[in-house]
């Protein structure tokens, strides 16, 4: 690996292959981190000298989210329990999500979104853990997902003044809702915690068959200073799914 860009893989796209057999496999390709596992999953990825880059702190599908206030005091237990087991495990980062809109205005989903991550994230700042909102399309996936923009993400960043507060900035999702990838990641820098990505359209392999040219997306995250890491989410449509993997790590090692 030439070191300018840290590799993660995404454990559910490869969901038939045993976590164990996976971080083997990822260990051997250069990679150093297996995304969205649950504690009782990191020791596994640990214990082969991996990390887990992105992990969970809640079990609340990425529907509900902190836009419900409703759900503040569910999410405050849940990440009081996951925030000092995730330190203790060496990670650095959990995630979370807004929820869907359900008629909220974009104003009113952010002060929904600060007033619950608020008590979150003093409790991260103890623990030197950032809390991460991923960036999810509306338009195809995630139908009605409040936080389908940068400047929406960005703009709840601001809000909290929080550096345990960032956004995982997610390639496939944001192309299709607003393409401009590589001005907005140049823009939107000291927000962004993490990365995803994913051929578009289809979410399949990032080779030729999709209309990203990843290596110029890659060489555009290095030179913003980025030291996190870069996860593949697609799903592999291929035989083999470890080569299709290989290959996307291959092409992103710029």
């Amino acid at each position: 690996m030439k070191g300018n860009i840290n590799h993660s893989v995404c454990q559910w796209c490869y969901s038939s292959i045993p976590l164990e057999e996976l971080t083997r496999a990822a260990k051997g390709m250069g990679i150093s981190s297996i995304d969205l596992l649950n504690a009782d999953q990191w020791p596994v990825v640990i214990k082969q000298g991996l990390t887990c880059a992105m992990g969970y702190g809640s079990p609340v599908g990425l529907t509900k989210g902190f836009n419900d206030p409703s759900l503040h005091a569910q999410f405050l237990k849940e990440y009081s329990v996951a925030i000092p087991k995730a330190a203790d495990a060496g990670l650095k980062n959990l995630i979370c999500f807004s929820g869907n809109r359900n008629g909220l205005s974009d104003e009113q989903g952010i002060e929904n979104c600060a007033r619950g991550l608020e008590p979150v994230l003093k409790l991260a700042q103890k623990y030197n853990i950032t809390i991460v909102m991923e960036l999810l399309n509306s338009k195809v996936d995630h139908k009605d997902y409040q936080c389908d923009h940068t400047a929406w993400g960005a703009s709840l960043c601001e809000k909290l003044g929080s550096e345990n507060f960032k956004l995982l900035y997610d390639i496939y999702h944001m192309q299709i809702m607003e393409g401009d990838v590589i001005a907005t990641i140049r823009k939107y820098k000291n927000y962004i915690a993490h990365y995803h990505t994913g051929g578009v359209p289809g979410r399949h392999e990032i080779d030729e068959s999709q209309e990203l040219y990843y290596p110029a997306i890659m060489k555009a995250i290095a030179e913003t200073g980025f030291k996190g890491h870069v996860a593949q989410e697609f799903i592999p449509s291929k035989a083999d799914p470890l080569a299709s993997l290989s290959a996307a790590i291959k092409l992103c090692d710029i």
